[in-house]
Protein backbone atom coordinates (compact mmCIF):
# COMPACT_ATOMS: atom_id res chain seq x y z
CA UNK A 1 0.00 0.00 0.00
CA UNK A 2 1.43 3.64 -0.84
CA UNK A 3 1.94 5.80 2.30
CA UNK A 4 0.75 9.30 2.22
CA UNK A 5 4.06 12.03 1.66
CA UNK A 6 3.94 15.27 3.71
CA UNK A 7 5.43 18.28 2.39
CA UNK A 8 6.48 21.25 4.06
CA UNK A 9 9.82 22.66 6.07
CA UNK A 10 11.61 20.05 8.45
CA UNK A 11 11.66 23.13 10.74
CA UNK A 12 8.12 24.12 10.84
CA UNK A 13 6.72 23.25 14.14
CA UNK A 14 3.13 22.58 12.30
CA UNK A 15 4.82 19.68 10.26
CA UNK A 16 6.99 18.39 13.51
CA UNK A 17 3.41 18.05 14.72
CA UNK A 18 1.95 16.36 11.65
CA UNK A 19 4.89 13.76 11.65
CA UNK A 20 4.63 12.83 15.41
CA UNK A 21 1.01 12.41 14.98
CA UNK A 22 1.45 9.80 12.19
CA UNK A 23 4.54 8.28 14.27
CA UNK A 24 2.06 8.46 17.48
CA UNK A 25 -0.42 6.47 15.65
CA UNK A 26 1.94 3.91 14.02
CA UNK A 27 1.13 4.63 10.28
CA UNK A 28 3.21 5.11 7.16
CA UNK A 29 4.30 8.29 6.14
CA UNK A 30 7.17 10.15 3.97
CA UNK A 31 7.93 13.53 4.14
CA UNK A 32 9.74 15.86 1.49
CA UNK A 33 10.85 19.62 2.53
CA UNK A 34 10.05 21.47 -0.22
CA UNK A 35 13.25 23.56 -0.15
CA UNK A 36 15.70 20.86 -0.21
CA UNK A 37 13.59 19.39 -3.05
CA UNK A 38 11.69 21.63 -4.79
CA UNK A 39 8.12 20.99 -6.03
CA UNK A 40 7.75 20.89 -9.90
CA UNK A 41 5.72 23.36 -10.98
CA UNK A 42 2.83 20.80 -12.46
CA UNK A 43 2.49 19.70 -9.03
CA UNK A 44 1.98 22.88 -7.87
CA UNK A 45 -0.32 23.69 -10.16
CA UNK A 46 -2.35 20.46 -9.42
CA UNK A 47 -2.27 21.06 -6.18
CA UNK A 48 -3.59 24.45 -6.70
CA UNK A 49 -6.32 23.47 -8.98
CA UNK A 50 -7.66 20.43 -6.20
CA UNK A 51 -7.45 22.83 -3.27
CA UNK A 52 -9.46 25.58 -5.25
CA UNK A 53 -6.92 27.96 -6.28
CA UNK A 54 -3.17 29.83 -5.87
CA UNK A 55 -4.96 31.07 -2.58
CA UNK A 56 -5.69 28.22 -1.13
CA UNK A 57 -2.44 27.06 -1.55
CA UNK A 58 -0.17 30.05 -0.51
CA UNK A 59 -0.35 31.41 3.03
CA UNK A 60 -1.30 35.00 2.49
CA UNK A 61 -1.15 35.67 6.24
CA UNK A 62 2.69 34.70 6.52
CA UNK A 63 5.33 36.95 7.16
CA UNK A 64 6.94 35.97 4.11
CA UNK A 65 3.63 37.58 2.29
CA UNK A 66 3.55 40.48 4.20
CA UNK A 67 7.32 40.98 3.12
CA UNK A 68 7.01 41.13 -0.28
CA UNK A 69 6.80 44.36 -2.35
CA UNK A 70 2.94 45.26 -3.16
CA UNK A 71 3.20 44.87 -6.48
CA UNK A 72 3.92 41.51 -6.17
CA UNK A 73 1.08 40.13 -4.38
CA UNK A 74 -1.52 40.00 -6.86
CA UNK A 75 0.08 37.75 -9.83
CA UNK A 76 -2.47 37.62 -12.60
CA UNK A 77 -1.14 34.44 -13.56
CA UNK A 78 0.11 30.83 -13.01
CA UNK A 79 3.53 31.45 -14.32
CA UNK A 80 3.59 34.41 -11.50
CA UNK A 81 2.07 32.15 -8.75
CA UNK A 82 4.92 29.55 -9.63
CA UNK A 83 7.31 31.94 -9.61
CA UNK A 84 7.05 33.80 -6.56
CA UNK A 85 6.54 30.31 -4.71
CA UNK A 86 10.54 29.23 -6.75
CA UNK A 87 11.74 32.38 -5.14
CA UNK A 88 9.87 31.98 -1.95
CA UNK A 89 9.29 28.40 -0.82
CA UNK A 90 8.04 29.00 2.64
CA UNK A 91 4.66 30.57 0.76
CA UNK A 92 2.96 27.63 0.64
CA UNK A 93 0.86 26.81 3.17
CA UNK A 94 2.15 23.77 6.02
CA UNK A 95 2.02 21.22 5.59
CA UNK A 96 1.14 19.81 2.28
CA UNK A 97 -0.59 16.25 2.25
CA UNK A 98 -0.86 13.98 -0.45
CA UNK A 99 -2.52 10.90 0.31
CA UNK A 100 -2.18 7.74 -1.82
CA UNK A 101 -5.14 8.83 -3.75
CA UNK A 102 -3.72 11.78 -4.84
CA UNK A 103 -5.71 13.79 -2.10
CA UNK A 104 -4.65 17.11 -1.61
CA UNK A 105 -4.98 18.95 1.78
CA UNK A 106 -3.19 21.51 3.58
CA UNK A 107 -2.77 22.34 7.21
CA UNK A 108 -2.37 19.83 10.10
CA UNK A 109 -5.96 19.10 12.07
CA UNK A 110 -5.69 16.45 14.95
CA UNK A 111 -9.73 15.94 14.19
CA UNK A 112 -9.05 15.61 10.58
CA UNK A 113 -6.17 13.47 10.31
CA UNK A 114 -8.27 10.97 12.62
CA UNK A 115 -10.94 10.67 10.75
CA UNK A 116 -9.37 10.17 7.31
CA UNK A 117 -6.82 7.81 8.63
CA UNK A 118 -8.13 5.69 11.40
Amino acid sequence: MAMPTLYGLKNCSTCQKAQAWFKQHGLPLDFVDYRDHPIEPARLQAWSQELGGWPKLVNRASMTWRQLPDERKDPQSDAQWLALIAEFPALVRRPVLVTAQDEVSVGFNEGKFAARFL
